[in-house]
């Protein structure tokens, strides 16, 4: 998608080039605290046009409910190749029917690797036969539901449909302080004002109408129910395939009425309650019309539910108030970080992508399953988590003070042990091998890249040790001990002894961070090295907490893993790539080898001065125009563990269009990718390790430069590991 003339408007506003700062900090629990209230409305999104890459979200973590510029979805096409017009939650899910009686197994390719055939779920490149066949039906299957899609439709003095170009003298406001977004715009001269909010325990938005339309028998509600394109993106507005799935009106009164929803594997219920007397009526298939009765406003709450629930709706004033009390319970609770004090006015950018990204994060990714890239907004890759970026979405909130909020997505690894251990067996390894592209119910996808990833594997080690070191308790050490220790047994199951140099190796047989490297050849990825090493050792900690001897095999591992490939004193992106430097497709997508001592802390496997010069290579050198939202954050993450907080901060805030950061604070990739909750949780965990620390640092702010510009405030951040 080209940008239009007003989004390169908004890219050249939020692209800022360097960032020096300085400190003065603030201590938490000296008297000049935080306000909070202050921090968090003084970067309230505020829109005077529509901008179709500005479209704003209410939500619950679970649940998320995307509005245009009238405040409800009432423009879907026009939004559909910019921020668009979701309604999704971490439940709703389909799947077309298998008639061809696929089986998985079909999807699996053998490859002989290290001396045995080891079978991985591929996509089959352009093989005409079944296994092709087979998968591409389990990768686009099961795929995330856009529940419906609710709208104003207002008619014009002459009855024809207000267009979007008939919306003039725009005002729209999110308060994320009480999650709250109020639109008021007129159409040929007369006013409407709308206000929306999500509440925070239902799956339900809920919104206030008031104008003379409404009188005038003029505006309607519109409720549609889409079909899955059941391709790699969703943008809620495929009213084709009518006859694929079924939906009807099984409960209508004057204040309230149930729509059920058929699909091919999934039902779900769409509850409406209304404060004044109002008619449902069915305009065609899937498409209804709520007509309120004559009067100055209006007021409803909608509703999703998986099973028809009996529970009376709130009403748009108790939904309101639900929000308000809810959202202002979050921006009390935890962390936050001050930066009104600078001088640097380029401070304000950064304090607000900041906040943004806070509020984001806590509404499309803080449920009880990990997220899809594009959180509960659109589907991107069939609406799939992906595992190995479950880090970037979910550490944060632990390293924000908020470690429920990440603890809560952990349920997914014990619901899914199981799938994890089949995996691991198949192959021929112990231990759990978490999925990579997967689903609430643990379910591999075939992908040529994902299948052999496997910097996601340690993560829930990390996961389980940011939990612990914030509460310390043998509870949590009991808990998760048999999910840290499964994960633990693969790995080191993983790691392959070459008896002819005595060591560990990696691979073949991986793809690392770096997407850029063939599975059947590479191996010793550095960062992958680093993070073996060092979740092994964390894995032995956490036997030796529980009063257990240290793990053989474990430290067999430890104590001959591969070290990490050096040549010309900067370390090589993986040791089968000696020309890391040399090949310019290897100057591409993620400079993973910062993670080694970034994503990671120092372990005994990095050398801080060879790291520095790898760092300076990648910084000068890198094509950072062909990188993801999350590079930027993992690159400030190294420079303040190597003592270069200048470059921090100018990692955070390069002018790079994967790291732009738009009105509504979505971290924007390109055309095919207009959010990326990655980068905006990698954005928050770069900035609470530079203002809050991490446990080798030696002083405060360790991220922040010292040079009489900025000054910083800091409360309840949790040190990273």
């Amino acid at each position: 998608m080209a940008i239009k003339t007003n989004h390169h408007h908004h890219l050249k506003l939020f692209l800022y080039t360097f960032l020096c700062s300085s400190l003065a900090h603030t201590a938490e629990g000296q008297s000049n605290r935080i306000d909070r209230r202050a921090l968090v409305e003084r970067h309230t999104v505020q829109l005077s046009a529509a901008d179709t890459l500005a479209s704003l979200s209410v939500g619950n973590g679970s649940f998320a409910f995307t509005a245009d510029i009238t405040g409800l979805q009432s423009f879907p096409e026009a939004y559909a190749k910019g921020v668009p017009l979701g309604t999704q939650s971490e439940w709703g899910w389909d799947a077309f029917p298998n008639v061809n009686h696929y089986k998985f197994e079909d999807a699996l390719k053998t490859y002989h690797l290290n001396g045995r055939n080891i079978t991985y779920a591929v996509q089959w490149g352009s093989d005409p036969g079944a296994h092709k066949k087979a998968a591409d039906y389990f990768r686009q299957n099961v795929h995330r539901l856009q529940l419906g899609n609710i709208g104003l439709e207002i008619l014009k003095k002459d009855g024809a449909l207000a267009t979007l170009g008939d919306i003039k003298n725009i005002r729209q406001q999110l308060n994320m302080w009480s999650g709250a977004i109020t639109s008021s715009f007129t159409v040929e001269n007369t006013p409407v004002a709308v206000i929306t909010c999500g509440h925070q325990q239902q799956d339900a938005v809920a919104f206030k109408i008031t104008s003379p339309l409404i009188q005038q028998k003029r505006l309607r509600i519109r409720i549609r129910l889409p079909y899955p394109t059941g391709g790699w993106a969703d943008m809620g507005n495929n009213w084709e395939d009518e006859a694929r799935h079924h939906s009807s009106v099984i409960s209508n009164d004057k204040n309230s009425a149930v729509i059920q929803h058929s699909l091919d594997t999934a039902t779900y219920y769409i509850a409406a309650r209304w404060s004044r007397k109002a008619r449902l009526t069915q305009k065609q298939s899937h498409y209804y019309l709520l007509t309120p009765a004559p009067a100055g406003s209006f007021e409803a709450t909608v509703r999703f539910d998986q099973k028809r629930n009996a529970t009376s709706l709130p009403s748009f004033a108790a939904t309101e108030l639900n929000s308000r009390q809810q959202l202002q319970k979050f921006w009390n609770s935890g962390g936050a970080i001050d930066f009104s004090g600078s001088t640097d006015p380029r401070a304000a950018e950064l304090e607000r992508r900041v906040v943004l990204s806070l509020y984001l994060t806590k509404i499309q990714c803080a449920g009880n399953n990990p997220p899809q890239e594009t959180g509960l907004t659109y589907n991107s890759w069939y609406g799939k988590p992906h595992m190995e970026m479950h880090w970037w979405h979910g550490i944060h909130f632990a390293l924000w003070g908020r470690p429920e909020l990440l603890e809560k997505s952990l349920s997914w690894y014990a619901r899914n042990a199981a799938g994890a251990r089949a995996i691991a067996q198949r192959q021929g390894y112990e231990g759990l091998r978490w999925q990579k592209m997967t689903d609430n119910e643990g379910r591999e996808s075939p992908s040529s890249v994902g299948a052999f990833l496997i910097w996601q594997e340690p993560h829930f080690i990390y996961y389980a040790e940011l939990l612990y070191q914030a509460s310390t308790s043998k509870e949590l050490l009991h808990k998760y001990r048999d999910l840290v220790f499964g994960t633990a047994d693969f790995m080191a199951s993983f790691a392959r002894y070459d008896s002819a140099s005595q060591r560990y190796v990696l691979g073949k047989g991986i793809i690392p961070a770096q997407e850029r490297f063939k599975a059947e050849e590479t191996f010793n990825p550095a960062y992958e090295l680093v993070y073996w090493h060092w979740a092994l050792e964390v894995a032995q900690k956490w036997r030796t907490r529980l009063g257990l001897s240290r793990n053989k095999k474990w430290d067999a591992v430890l104590k001959k893993l591969s070290p990490l490939p050096v040549r010309d004193h900067k370390y090589l992106f993986t040791e089968s790539a000696t020309d890391s430097y040399t090949n310019p497709e290897f100057k591409t997508d993620h400079p993973s080898v910062l993670g080694a001592l970034g994503m990671m802390p120092l372990t005994p496997l990095v050398n801080k001065k060879i790291m520095r010069n790898t760092f300076d290579w990648i910084w000068g050198h890198w094509s950072w125009d062909k990188t993801w939202g999350w590079d930027f954050p993992m690159t400030a993450m190294t420079a303040t563990r190597l003592g270069l907080p200048e470059k921090a901060i100018d990692a955070l805030l390069m002018p790079i269009q994967t790291n732009t950061y738009l009105p509504n604070g979505h971290n924007y990739q390109d055309g095919r990718l207009t959010i990326y909750l990655p980068g905006n949780g990698g954005l928050l965990a770069a900035i609470a390790m530079m203002c809050g620390g991490y446990d080798q640092a030696t002083g405060p702010l360790p991220g922040i430069p010292r040079n009489g510009k900025w000054k910083v405030k800091v409360e309840g951040l949790q040190k990273m590991l």
